[in-house]
């Protein structure tokens, strides 16, 4: 179980409410893809993802970078029991979609370039920073508990 200090429960609890999930998922899945195609593999089903103007207008790319940031606020919603609440998406990545663990670090970093130069170091403090880094890799943690 991983322990909170109340201005990390803060940190983590102000930036998500400031956070617009529509803007910061889609941009976030699309930089992991243009940045890291070998990340692609996993996402043949989305359609025409051979340049980054066909990753940055694909729909489908934008849903899940949506769906991802959904998940995320799974996550906000259960800071205290984090792996409990990804249970079954750590299952279903595993088992049935068969992702590379690392690529849950690989997003968590482009999700993070992305928070950063959204908010700018007036919001995305040396403090904000360092509690968004460790709530992500509670979450990389949690997903990728089933492969271990």
């Amino acid at each position: 179980m991983v322990e909170w200090t109340d201005a990390e429960r803060k940190a983590i609890t102000t930036l998500w409410g400031q956070m617009d999930v529509a803007e910061i998922g889609p941009q976030a899945l699309i930089r992991l893809l243009i940045v890291y195609p070998w990340t692609q593999r996993h996402f043949g089903s989305f359609g025409n993802l051979s340049t980054p103007a066909a990753i940055f207008s694909n729909a489908k790319v934008a849903q899940h970078g949506r769906t991802v940031m959904g998940g995320l606020e799974t996550a906000v919603k259960n800071l205290d029991n984090i792996k409990a609440a990804y249970a079954k998406l750590s299952v279903m990545h595993s088992e049935k979609l068969h992702v590379d663990p690392d690529n849950f670090r690989t997003l968590a970093e482009c999700i993070s370039v992305v928070v950063a130069a959204k908010f700018g170091p007036s919001v995305f403090t040396p403090g904000f920073q360092e509690a968004w880094q460790k709530f992500l890799a509670v979450v990389v943690s949690a997903l990728g508990r089933q492969y271990h």
